[in-house]
C-alpha cells in the first residue's frame, strides 16, 4: 500500500480532503462530519487500519484539530487523520465503536480538552475530579495555582 493509493481513495470520497507528506506519515486533515464515515471505510479491506495507537487534541486558541493515528498491522502502513473542530462547541463523532482503543483516549481529551465525543459509550472524567472546573489543556485554562504565564 502507498501514500499515492490512500490519497487517491480518500479524494474520491472527499474531494476537500488536504494531504500533506513533509513529515514521517501521511498527514489527511478532513472535515469532522466527514469523520466518522471515513474511519468505518479505513478501518475494513482495502486498507486495514486496525490499530489506533494515538488520539488527541490541539488547541489553537480560535480553533482545535483531532489528531488520529492509525495503523494496519497487516500492511505496515500508517497515517494522521486530523479534523478541525469548533472551539465554542467541541465535538466529533466517538469512534469507540471502530477502535476499541479509542474508549481512554477520548476520555482523557473530553476530560482534559472539553471535547465532547458524541455516542461515545461511557463518556466520563478519567483523570479529574468530577467536581473540576475547566480544561487545562486549553489556551485559555487560567491555573492559580500555576506561577508560570504564557
Amino acid at each position: 500500500m502507498t501514500n499515492e493509493e490512500v490519497k487517491e481513495f480518500i479524494s474520491g470520497i472527499h474531494p476537500s480532503a488536504v494531504f500533506d507528506e513533509t513529515g514521517e506519515w501521511l498527514n489527511i486533515q478532513i472535515d469532522a462530519l466527514e469523520w466518522k464515515r471515513l474511519a468505518k471505510l479505513l478501518r475494513n479491506a482495502p486498507f486495514n487500519f486496525d490499530y489506533l495507537f494515538c488520539l488527541t487534541c490541539i488547541d489553537w486558541k480560535t480553533f482545535m484539530t483531532m489528531v488520529y493515528h492509525l495503523s494496519s498491522t497487516i500492511h505496515r502502513h500508517t497515517i494522521v487523520i486530523k479534523a478541525k473542530v469548533d472551539r465554542a462547541d467541541a465535538r466529533i463523532e466517538s469512534v469507540v465503536d471502530i477502535w476499541k482503543t479509542a474508549e481512554f483516549h477520548e476520555r482523557e481529551v473530553y476530560d482534559l480538552f472539553g471535547v465532547h465525543f458524541t455516542n461515545h459509550p461511557d463518556l466520563r472524567r478519567l483523570i479529574l475530579t468530577d467536581d473540576f472546573e475547566g480544561y487545562p489543556l486549553r489556551k485559555d485554562y487560567d491555573d492559580p495555582v500555576n506561577m508560570i504565564k504564557l
